[in-house]
This record gives C-alpha cells, structure tokens and sequence, in this order.
C-alpha cells in the first residue's frame, strides 16, 4: 500500500484533471449545447483534438460562416486542428459541389479558391453546380482548371465524396453547417437568429474542445490510482 506521501501527487492529479473539466461543463448542456455521439468515431489527427466542420458550398448558412470560422481557425491553440467535410443530402447540385472542393484539395487551389466559391455561388449568384461550369470558373479564376477537371471525374474524388456522406450519416448530421469534436460530441444551438446562432456553435465548440482536453487529461491520473489501489 502507499504511503500517504506517495499518494499524495496522484490525488493531486486526479484533482487537477476533474478542475479542468470543471469550465468545459460549466455551461455545456446535454441537448441543449451538444449532443454525444454514441458511438465514438475515428479521427484522423493522432495526438490533436480533431474539429470537423461539415458544410456544402450551396448553403447560404455556411458561405455566412466561412469568414467567422476562418477567423476562429487562425486563433486555435497547437493542440487542435480543424477538418471540413462537404456533404451532398443526395442533393446533385451539392454533389457537385462536393466533387469541386475535393478536386480543388487535389489540384492544390483550395486555399486559393475557397472562399472565393462561396462568393461566386451566393454574392454573385453564379450556377456553378456542374463539371463545366466549375471548370471554367476555376480556369477565369487563376486556378489549375486541366487538374481540377481530372481531379473531378477521378476515382479519388469520388471515393472522397461517398465517404464524406458516410461520415455525415455516422454524424447524424442533418443540417450545415457542423461541427463535431474528436468524433465524441456534436456543437449545437438553440438560437433561432442565425447570426447568434452560428456565435453560438463556435462557443459551444470552444467549451467542447476543453471538455476533450480535461478527459485526456483526466485519464492518466485515473489509470495511475486504479495501478496504485492494486
């Protein structure tokens, strides 16, 4: 048995870990802030706090968000990464726009022209939701329009998309934009304003991302006390 010296560091932790949970849940709801994915899904960022923002270039909610999710980006700590996942909803036109996102990735032009679809699409009212359309788009826009046409009609991409609606499925996700955190919880929002409510999912999504560090944080300290009381 240890001695109370000896277990006092691992007390220690166990009670730094549930202090840090402590803020995460402050205002964090069941249902009302987030809801739980059960099961867990699989993230693919090893050793970061993973957020997936799934999105389609059609939805005028999501163009609204782009520049308030970038400006979050750009100020997230070293620990999280974000992800984005177009979705379809077996939709053609946002199918279409899946295939452009991921044939942009492929082409090297996504930093380039991402935004600026989303502009296209909802600020200049610009039907850009078929292969040509899009193709001549990229090209008139500085962009690799012959990779961006391979790219599209390539198996790659399209084993991308039918992944991405997959994903969204095991998400539950039925509307955009979305975020989820570290294949564990789902931000959500109960404002009924847009404006508030897309602030609203960033916050929820903030408060989400420190509940994910405090229960890593907390697993440690509880395997150790577990390893001591044998």
């Amino acid at each position: 048995m240890p001695t109370p010296q000896r277990a006092l560091p691992r007390t220690l932790g166990v009670l730094v870990a549930l202090l840090l949970l402590l803020p995460a849940c402050g205002h964090a709801q069941e249902g009302t802030t987030f809801r739980t994915l059960n099961p867990p899904q699989p993230t693919d960022s090893p050793g970061k706090i993973e957020v997936i923002e799934f999105f389609s270039y059609a939805c005028p909610h999501c163009a609204h968000f782009y520049p308030m999710l970038e400006s979050w980006r750009a100020k997230l700590p070293k620990d999280v990464v974000l992800r984005k996942v177009p979705v379809g909803f077996n939709r053609e036109p946002w199918t279409n726009l899946q295939r452009a996102y991921y044939a942009l990735q492929a082409s090297g032009d996504l930093e380039k022209l991402d935004g600026a679809l989303f502009h296209a699409i909802h600020e200049e009212h610009l039907q850009l939701f078929d292969e040509q359309s899009l193709t001549d788009w990229v090209r008139k826009n500085g962009g690799h329009a012959d990779k961006f046409a391979a790219a599209y009609i390539s198996l790659g991409v399209n084993t991308q998309t039918v992944q991405a609606d997959t994903m969204a499925e095991r998400y539950g996700i039925e509307g955009v934009p979305s975020l989820a955190v570290n294949g564990q919880y789902v931000a959500v929002s109960a404002a009924q304003v847009e404006q508030q409510s897309l602030t609203e999912r960033l916050a929820n999504t903030d408060q989400l991302i420190a509940r994910v560090r405090a229960e890593q944080a907390a697993k440690p300290a509880r395997k150790t006390g577990a390893a001591a009381a044998k």
